[in-house]
């Protein structure tokens, strides 16, 4: 009898991890929950909540909030959640950083944008404070930091995969280049762009540089472009300027394809943008609203509950980088009552390890330099929404 009880018993809680965890099973393919009734891990992060970039760090808030709400609700191990503010300013993300530290973080979710993450990641590896960034593209993030690990794509896979994506379905007979020469994200995009279109020949006929100090009037460098012929712009920045580049160009009549990456996801829900103006724009980024995953309906119907508004790639970013450390957790066997360094180093040696699944790629995998390995998706702009291509 005791036997049969015992099996019994064993069934009825292999039912119950199955219904709790089904939900991880399908962002990573692990149902396995660690037996951690009543611990709570720390979970810091800093972006812009306020500022011009503010639409990246309310979307990675967001996000992030919404897996944290599901992963909590699992039972077992819980995750306490502090997103702090950083303007998008590399001092302010320090100050941010060491406010966290005195809350008790144990692990970080990262800075949202590159300019906060290089200084963050730079004091996260002198903490050995383990660092997972949904969004902080630059690859002087993670440069010689074993510690620091990326969720989105480095500037130069973005560079590289946008020539190559031209390439392979004969985009543009000729090609100009927009680009913020004082700004590392721009610039790293731009120049493995530049190289990988030499390689491949693409006939890049104008290139047009702006800084901070110039971006709100683009009329030269529309101009620019119309007299070289270009047919094709690619744009490597952020949605901003793309915004005003658009307005421009159509205030001339100029209407060619515009190409843009990941930083121009969140141009449709800029507040007072006209959405027509931005009909046909082709940009290269790892998620698509319109994906037709269970998963991903089940977050777009909370995230469009939470803020009203379609999630962007930043937001699937965060969400996964939240399931990411749970996994990661769950499998390193870490607790909550281990410092800081010694959670670090067990999740340093997961990450390099295993395999997740989620809602921005499949089968993912992360090099010991810190980079992820998956695939972009290409989408346009049809109608004011993302369409995959």
């Amino acid at each position: 009898m005791k036997k049969f009880l015992a099996v019994m018993l064993a069934v009825a809680m292999v039912f119950c991890m199955a219904a709790c965890g089904d939900k991880q099973e399908a962002n990573d393919g692990s149902a396995n929950i660690t037996d951690g009734a009543g611990m709570v891990f720390k979970v810091g992060a800093t972006g812009p909540l306020t500022g011009g970039a503010a639409i990246y760090g309310q979307a990675v808030k967001a996000g992030a909030e919404i897996a944290v709400e599901e992963v909590n609700a699992m039972g077992g191990f819980q995750f306490d959640f502090n997103m702090q503010d950083d303007a998008h300013d590399a001092e302010k993300a320090v100050n941010a950083y060491n406010d966290l530290k005195d809350w008790g973080m144990q692990f970080m979710m990262g800075t949202t944008t590159s300019a906060p993450g290089e200084a963050v990641s730079a004091e996260a590896y002198a903490d050995r404070m383990f660092f997972l960034t949904p969004s902080a593209s630059s690859t002087d993030v993670i440069k010689g930091k074993d510690n620091v690990f990326q969720m989105c794509f480095t500037d130069p896979n973005q560079g590289t995969g946008s020539a190559q994506y031209m390439y392979e379905h004969n985009m543009g007979t000729n090609i100009g280049i927009i680009y913020k020469s004082d700004d590392n994200y721009s610039m790293g995009v731009y120049n493995t762009f530049k190289a990988k279109a030499a390689e491949l020949k693409l006939n890049v006929v104008a290139e047009a540089a702006f800084t901070d100090a110039t971006s709100t009037d683009f009329t030269v460098q529309v101009k620019q472009m119309q007299d070289a012929g270009v047919d094709l712009v690619f744009l490597p920045m952020y949605y901003t300027p793309a915004s005003l580049i658009f307005a421009q160009a159509a205030a001339t009549g100029y209407t060619p394809t515009w190409f843009g990456i990941d930083g121009m996801d969140g141009i449709l829900t800029l507040e007072g943008f006209d959405t027509a103006l931005a009909e046909g724009v082709i940009l290269l980024t790892p998620y698509s609203a319109d994906a037709d995953s269970s998963e991903n309906k089940n977050f777009v119907e909370k995230y469009k509950a939470k803020t009203g508004e379609l999630p962007n790639q930043f937001a699937a970013d965060a969400y996964d980088c939240i399931y990411a450390l749970w996994k990661a957790v769950d499998q390193s066997g870490v607790t909550a009552d281990m410092s800081s360094e010694e959670i670090c180093e067990a999740l340093v040696k997961t990450f390099t390890s295993m395999s997740f699944n989620g809602l921005t790629g499949s089968n993912m995998t992360w090099a010991t330099d810190g980079t992820v390995s998956k695939s972009p998706n290409a989408m346009v702009i049809k109608n004011g929404a993302y369409v995959g291509m």
